[in-house]
C-alpha cells in the first residue's frame, strides 16, 4: 500500500515511521511522498535524508477548496492509496476526506473523545484528569471525531505540566502508530459503523 505522510512541524511521528519502514516493519506499507503546508516543517528534511520523495502545498493565500484540490493532485500522482497525518496542522473537509474512506488515519494526543482540538495535554493538566494519553483514529469530516482504531492509556502524574505529559504522550504515539499503519496497509482494520477491529 502506497502512503502520504502529512506534516506541518518537527516530524517525530514522521520519524517513527521511516524508522518502522527501514526495519520492513511497515510492511506492506511503504511511504512514498511526505507531504507539509509549512516551508519549514523540519519534516521535510527527515523525510529527504530518509530519501523519500516530499511535496509542500502552502495553505496561505488559498481557498480550502484549492488547497485540498492540490493535495487530491498529487496524491494521484504519487499514486497514494492510504493517508497518515502525523503532526499536520490542517483540518481536512468531508470533500476531501470522502474520498478516501477508511483510509486517512491520524494520531492525536489525547484519549478520543475527551480533549479534541489543538493543546489537548495543556486540556487535560487543566481539566485535573489522572489519566490521559493518545488516540489513533479513523478521520473523518469531524474535528478527531472519526472512529477509534487504537487507544494507550498514560498517568497523569501530580507534578505533570503540559509539556511534561506530551513528551510521555508522545513516547507512545512513536511506538503505536507504526504498528497501527502496518496493520492498515496489510488490510487487518475493518470498520463497522464506528467499531474498528483489527484482524
Amino acid at each position: 500500500m502506497k502512503l502520504a505522510v502529512f506534516v506541518s512541524g518537527s516530524g517525530t511521528n514522521l520519524q517513527a515511521l521511516l524508522d518502522a519502514q527501514a526495519t520492513g516493519a511497515l510492511a506492506p506499507g511503504e511511504i512514498v511522498v511526505v507531504v507539509s503546508n509549512k516551508p519549514d516543517a523540519y519534516a521535510l528534511t527527515r523525510a529527504r535524508t530518509a530519501g523519500v520523495a516530499t511535496e509542500l502545498v502552502e495553505h496561505r493565500g488559498l481557498e480550502r477548496a484549492a488547497f485540498e484540490a492540490k493535495l487530491v493532485d498529487l496524491l494521484e500522482r504519487h499514486r497514494v492509496e492510504a493517508i497518515v497525518l502525523a503532526g499536520f496542522m490542517r483540518v481536512l473537509t468531508g470533500a476531501f476526506t470522502s474520498r478516501f474512506p477508511q483510509r486517512i488515519i491520524n494520531t492525536h494526543p489525547s484519549l478520543l473523545p475527551a480533549f479534541p482540538g489543538v493543546d489537548a495535554p495543556a486540556q487535560a493538566i487543566t481539566y485535573g484528569v489522572k489519566v490521559s494519553g493518545v488516540t489513533v483514529h479513523f478521520v473523518d469530516a469531524t474535528l478527531d471525531g472519526g472512529p477509534i482504531i487504537e487507544q494507550v492509556t498514560v498517568p497523569v502524574w501530580p507534578d505533570d505540566d503540559a509539556a511534561k505529559l506530551h513528551a510521555r504522550i508522545l513516547a507512545e504515539e512513536h511506538r503505536l502508530l507504526p504498528v497501527v499503519v502496518q496493520r492498515l496497509a496489510a488490510g487487518r482494520l475493518s470498520c463497522q459503523g464506528r467499531v474498528v477491529r483489527a484482524e
